[in-house]
């Protein structure tokens, strides 16, 4: 892999792992139009890594604060990873999500739809209902199965979470910040599989570091980027642009495949 390659690379996993466009679904695409064949799960373990410092940085003082405050608000995060935690180990037991993804790139086109149409259904929800409540067992459940259905490449994680979140009506605040939270565990869970994939496959033989450095950077940096502004969005509830963006990709995406 080349070092403009690992950058670019980066930079789309920092950006659409936090905003809604889905990190999975574009680097199977990059991963395509590149022709990146080589160590590609490697790589993909180190994007995450570098999507990781930011939620860290930027989520620091939620962090704290659900440590101090332990009991109840771990049980809501637990509550909240449940769902895709027990979809991801499914399909991971079942059958590879990217490799019959790559193998049939048409079907991102229809993932990529859901999620546009996620989004226009998260801004019309978000601005025709009182959101009101809280993050508790209900609501961190209810956000928890949007995120499960982010396991699919295509499928936007934090715009399936957003969108439940204001479907169960929670306020635009703890929606943005419990969005991010929910990540962690999640991007944890993804780097863990990873990980053991990568002990079996030897896969991390012959691997050139210089452009994996570079990579980690770019994607720690637009994942910063990416949340301070989603933050922003998501209080705002304009969703419209990532719809038709999401819409056009689809299509471009459609194109290429035949």
């Amino acid at each position: 892999m080349e070092i403009w390659q690992a950058i670019i690379l980066g930079a789309v996993q920092g950006f659409a792992e936090f905003l809604p466009v889905s990190s999975s679904g574009h680097l199977i695409l990059l991963s395509n139009w590149f022709n990146i064949k080589e160590n590609t799960l490697f790589y993909s373990v180190t994007l995450h890594i570098g999507t990781l410092i930011p939620v860290f940085i930027v989520m620091k003082n939620q962090i704290l604060d659900t440590i101090k405050n332990a009991k109840p608000k771990l049980i809501n995060l637990v509550l909240a990873t449940i769902p895709a935690g027990v979809i991801g180990l499914i399909f991971s037991l079942a059958l590879d999500l990217d490799v019959l993804f790559e193998q049939n790139r048409w079907l991102l086109s229809i993932t990529f739809l859901v999620t546009a149409g996620q989004m226009l259904l998260c801004q019309k929800s978000a601005n025709t209902k009182s959101l009101i409540k809280p993050i508790n067992a209900k609501t961190s459940l209810i956000m928890g199965l949007g995120q499960a259905i982010g396991v699919l490449p295509g499928v936007s994680r934090s715009g399936s979470t957003i969108t439940f979140g204001n479907l169960a009506k929670v306020d635009k605040e703890n929606n943005a910040n419990f969005t991010f939270l929910m990540s962690i565990p999640i991007i944890l869970a993804a780097l863990f599989m990873q990980v053991l994939s990568l002990i079996t496959t030897n896969e991390s033989t012959n691997i050139d570091i210089i452009p994996l450095v570079f990579g980690v950077i770019s994607a720690s940096v637009c994942g910063y980027v990416a949340i301070n502004s989603m933050l922003k969005v998501i209080k705002k509830a304009n969703y419209k642009w990532f719809s038709l963006y999401l819409v056009l990709i689809s299509i471009i995406n459609l194109v290429t495949c035949l």
